[in-house]
């Protein structure tokens, strides 16, 4: 379980696709106080540490993951927003994000306001339902607010530190995201679909 808050952008530094796709990141995170077999959340996807330097540590993405998430598109150089798993006493300051990628939207739009940057995402109508204004999302593992939603996508505010601190700060129109819907949102529903 992850917060949503990132505390490292790593980089790829190697993707071997035979079997199951390799992939090597390197990061900023002590190697030394995380064990193989832990969990880090990889722009949104849990994965688990197989191997580990001093600066880096190796994951494997089965068909499935590639199939239901953005790892498929990553490449040697692509930004990667990292996040340990959420321990017992350490602070909630986002919301209670699990890393099982609901969909993969799109950036459609990123336009200035203010200091910061609206971001508008495309996606698909399985998402969308769970999606509120004001409500929480995580897009790549950042635990954003919803600020705006329309029939086929949303719109958050990125202020100057959340861009300088993850993948966004480099994003394009075009690119493709992965998306969590919030797991109250998602009991909410259920809850109310029982009749």
């Amino acid at each position: 379980m992850f917060t949503g808050i990132v505390t490292d952008l790593g980089t790829v530094r190697s993707v071997r696709r035979a079997g199951d796709t390799q992939l090597e990141i390197a990061t900023g995170f002590d190697m030394a106080t995380i064990p193989v077999g832990a969990s880090i959340a990889c722009s949104g996807v849990c994965l688990t540490v197989t191997e580990r330097g001093g600066d880096w540590f190796a994951v494997s993405a089965s068909a499935e993951t590639l199939a239901c998430t953005t790892i498929g598109d990553w490449r040697d150089g692509t930004r990667v927003n990292l996040e340990r798993s959420l321990r017992i006493g350490d602070e909630l300051g986002g919301h209670l994000v699990f890393g099982h990628v609901d969909g993969v939207g799109r950036i459609q739009d990123i336009r200035p306001d203010g200091d910061s940057r609206r971001f508008t995402f495309a996606a698909e109508p399985e998402v969308m339902r769970y999606v509120a204004v004001k409500g929480s999302i995580a897009v790549d593992g950042v635990s954003l607010t919803v600020n705006e939603v329309a029939d086929h996508g949303f719109g958050v505010n990125l202020i100057p530190h959340t861009l300088a601190v993850t993948a966004f700060g480099r994003a394009q129109v075009g690119d493709r995201v992965n998306l969590e819907i919030d797991m109250i949102a998602r009991y909410v529903a259920r809850l109310l679909s029982r009749d």
